[in-house]
């Protein structure tokens, strides 16, 4: 099957796969850009499973304070290494972390996890973070966090 080159730098743009995944999803959805999508997070869900049960000893601490500074929040999200705890996409799942937290305010990680992502309902946070397991190749955990609203 030929490639559409364009979708596939499209595809690879959304979700920072490697270019060989995103070609093997849209062979394997046979070029439909829904289905290799869904063929790309589901991909990020086994890795996600594969290390599990690595361990996760480094991180960043994210703060957010939302815009009318009533509300702040602060997130431990852990990883296997600091050169992964330094790249974009993982401080951006942090900074995404910290801003749900703040706009939905769960008791706790596990409610956290299980919530729907604010800016797209038909993920959960736990996607969230798989989809980074997937893009990074670390296991990835949020330790723990606290909101404060005045």
């Amino acid at each position: 099957m030929a490639i559409d080159i364009e979708l596939l730098k499209q595809i690879r743009e959304e979700t920072s796969a490697s270019i060989a995944d995103c070609r093997k999803a849209l062979v394997e959805a046979d070029g439909d850009y829904k289905k290799a999508i869904e063929w790309l997070r589901k991909r990020g869900a086994e890795i996600a499973l594969k290390k599990a049960d690595r361990e996760t000893s480094q991180g960043v601490v994210e703060s957010y304070v939302h815009g009318n500074g009533k509300i702040g929040v602060i997130v431990a999200l852990l990883c296997e290494t600091d050169f992964v705890a330094r790249t974009s996409e993982f401080k951006d799942l942090a900074h995404e972390i910290a801003m749900q937290i703040s706009a939905m305010n769960p008791k706790n990680v596990e409610e956290l996890l299980s919530q729907e992502y604010i800016r797209d309902p038909k993920l959960k946070i736990e996607d969230l973070v798989k989809t980074t397991i997937g893009k990074t190749g670390e296991n990835i955990k949020v330790r723990e966090f606290s909101r404060i609203e005045l």
